[in-house]
This record gives structure tokens, C-alpha cells and sequence, in this order.
């Protein structure tokens, strides 16, 4: 009697607990940062709602996500230092640490074993256990003083167990190699001033940082390391005054369709498009403000561009056959960050200071849906799990 009582105690404390996490798939969910109030919406991108609201998260003003190979967890870097790992399924916080003062951004390596972090203060790069958050190696930035390190900026994860990362201050890539559980680090010096973000390539091949300081961009064949960084786009503001920059572009979220890549041009009203084969540029295209985020469809037919203030009530679509804008969306002010599902039928859209994030058929360019959500930024589904640089 006692065996009987104590499994259908166990049996009901089981279903207690399975009650309280979803069963089923995670491949249509994603996260939305509400950036404000240190939250997150865990939603379901067919359904389009929230499914799960969790807080206690700290600051997001800058926050970003990547995800485990199953697409149940999401690690999202805070930009007080702060490493989350969140449960979709259950929508509770599986692991919080702060491990420095100043982030700006992760990856997930190859194996998804691994992640790491990028940071201001105190510099460099820091790499923990996915399942734990133990600390695995601690990368040291170079000195800029006997003060500080030098910042670093965009973390990608690269083929081979790698983490590309560049250094603001001191202009120079790092490339650091953890297969086999020996750090090995790479590093290209002089590349350019003031490297403010990072992207790779679909295929994990080339990393391209992004210049602050001056025009052009710095890029890394990581096939072939040994032939250093060569430079690129060196020549598009020749001669032109740059515009103040209210916020840096992020080359992220890049646009690739084909053999053409569109990119953000610092401190102009232009994408740049260039042939992806001889990395030159070929074309610009006028658009209404800086652009902050250039995101290619899926299926690379459209281009999606939002701007940084004070036109951040903006997106523009590029038809890319024509190269020619095709439809200008004025959403509100604070229109920070678009996200479209894995294969490109819609397009969700934040809008900060209206507290919400909009949906978008990306065929009939109309709106579908609109969620309420506080003071929303990034948007990250969790199709990013099976991407490189994502």
C-alpha cells in the first residue's frame, strides 16, 4: 500500500512539474527583448503571441541572443555583463551570471558546447560551459593603457571550433581556436581604425569588420589566414563629409542574395552593394537615413533597411533585380530591429516607443499582426540555432 501511495505521489508531482513547461517543438519560437524593463517575450512565431514573460534579466539596452543546437535554450547577453541562459519550453531562467561590467554581445561554437562573450570592460573575450555557464577560458584584450583593455566588438563563431572577434582601440582581429580544448589565438594587428562591428559569411568563410575611424572595411579569408587582412571598400566616402552617426550600423544582420552583398555606409544615406567575388563595390543605393540594419530575405529577392535616429521611424525594401526601393513603411519612432522567419514569408518588426512589434507579409508588403510589448529592440528566432555568425 505504502509502494502504491508513494508512485501515484510521484506520478501526480511529475505531471505538476510537466504542467508547467510546454510540450512541443521549438523550431517557430523566438525571443523578443524588451529592453527598458531588463524582460523577454518567449513567443510563438505561427500563433503570433507571447507564450511566456520573464524578468529579472538586467540591463538589455544592447542585448542579443543565440541558441542551443535544440533550439530549447536561449543565451542572452546583457549589456551590464550579465549571461542568461532561459528555458523556452518552461519560460523560467535556467542560469544567470554577471561575469563583467561592460558586454556587448555572444556566440555559440560549432559544437554548441561553448559560449562566449564580448566585452567593453574589462576587454576581451570570456568563454563558458553551454550547460553550466563555468568559466572555460578568459581571453585578455591588448592594453591600451596601464588603466584598460581594449574593447572588443563583433563576436562571430567561425567553422572549426573558432570565435573571430575584433578590437576597437587597438585595430586589430583576433581568431581564437578551441578544438581540442587548447586555446590557440591568431592575431592580425594594424587592420584599420576603429573597428566598431564584425560579420562572417553565410558559408563561414570571410569576416569583415566594419571601420569607425576611417572609410572601408577590414576582411579576413579564414581559409587562408596566413595571408593576412586585406582591405576593402577603402574608397566609398573618399572625398564626401560623413554625416553625424547617432548609432553605428550593425553588420549583423548583413545582406547577402547571390553573388551581391548590401552593406551599411557609415555616416551616409546609402547601402552599398558590392560583388561579392572581388569584394568591390558596384553600386550604392540613396536611401532615407543611416541604415542601421540591411537584412536580405531569405530567398534574397528583398532588401530591408532601418535607420538611425532621427529617421528611425523608417523601413525602406529594396527590390533587389531592380535595385530600386519599392516601399517605404513609417512605423513610428524607434524602429530598432526586424527579424523574419526562417523562410522569409514575414517580417517582424520593433517599434520602441510605440510598444509593439508588427508583422509584415513580405509578398503584399501589408501588416498582419501586432503584438504589445514594452519598449521592444532585438528580435531573435530560433532559426538562428543552425546559422553561422547567428
Amino acid at each position: 500500500m505504502k509502494r502504491l501511495l508513494l508512485a501515484v505521489f510521484l506520478l501526480f508531482s511529475t505531471l505538476s512539474v510537466s504542467a508547467q513547461c510546454l510540450l512541443r517543438g521549438t523550431g517557430d519560437m523566438g525571443v523578443i527583448i524588451e529592453r527598458a524593463s531588463g524582460s523577454v517575450q518567449v513567443v510563438d512565431t505561427t500563433l503570433k503571441k507571447a507564450l511566456f514573460h520573464i524578468t529579472g534579466l538586467g540591463d538589455l539596452s544592447h542585448a542579443s541572443v543565440v541558441y542551443s543546437r535544440d533550439e530549447r535554450y536561449a543565451y542572452i547577453f546583457g549589456r551590464d555583463g550579465g549571461l542568461s541562459k532561459i528555458d523556452l519550453l518552461c519560460g523560467t531562467v535556467a542560469k544567470r551570471i554577471v561575469q563583467g561590467g561592460n558586454s556587448i554581445g555572444g556566440a555559440i561554437s560549432q559544437d554548441g558546447k561553448l559560449i562566449a562573450v564580448s566585452n567593453y570592460v574589462p576587454g576581451g573575450v570570456k568563454v563558458f560551459s553551454s550547460a553550466d555557464l563555468s568559466l572555460v577560458v578568459d581571453v585578455e584584450s591588448t592594453p591600451v593603457n596601464d588603466e584598460r583593455r581594449s574593447k572588443t566588438v563583433g563576436l562571430v563563431d567561425a567553422p572549426g571550433q573558432h570565435f573571430v572577434f575584433s578590437l576597437y582601440d587597438t585595430g586589430e582581429i583576433w581568431v581564437l581556436g578551441l578544438k581540442g580544448g587548447k586555446p590557440e589565438l591568431q592575431k592580425f594587428k594594424n587592420i584599420g581604425k576603429q573597428p566598431y562591428d564584425g560579420l562572417i559569411t553565410p558559408d563561414g568563410r570571410y569576416y569583415i569588420a566594419g571601420l569607425f575611424g576611417e572609410d572601408g572595411m577590414a576582411m579576413l579569408d579564414l581559409w587562408h589566414t596566413e595571408k593576412g587582412v586585406t582591405r576593402i571598400m577603402d574608397h566609398y566616402g573618399k572625398g564626401e563629409q560623413k554625416l553625424p552617426v547617432y548609432k553605428m550600423p550593425h553588420l549583423e544582420g548583413w545582406a547577402m542574395a547571390g553573388d551581391t552583398a548590401f552593406l551599411p555606409a557609415v555616416g551616409h544615406h546609402e547601402v552599398l552593394v558590392v560583388d561579392r567575388n572581388g569584394w568591390n563595390e558596384k553600386g550604392r543605393i540613396q536611401v532615407h537615413g543611416q541604415p542601421v540594419f540591411v537584412m536580405a530575405r531569405p530567398d534574397g529577392r528583398q532588401i530591408w533597411v532601418n535607420f538611425a535616429f532621427p529617421d528611425n521611424d523608417t523601413v525602406q525594401v529594396i527590390d533587389v533585380e531592380t535595385m530600386q526601393i519599392v516601399k517605404t513603411l513609417t512605423l513610428g519612432s524607434g524602429v530598432l530591429h526586424m527579424e523574419f522567419t526562417p523562410r522569409g514569408e514575414e517580417v517582424w518588426i520593433s517599434v520602441r516607443d510605440k510598444d509593439k512589434v508588427v508583422v509584415f507579409d513580405t509578398d503584399t508588403l501589408e501588416q498582419t499582426a501586432e503584438l504589445p510589448a514594452t519598449k521592444p529592440s532585438g528580435i531573435f528566432f530560433t532559426a538562428r540555432a543552425h546559422k553561422i555568425g547567428l
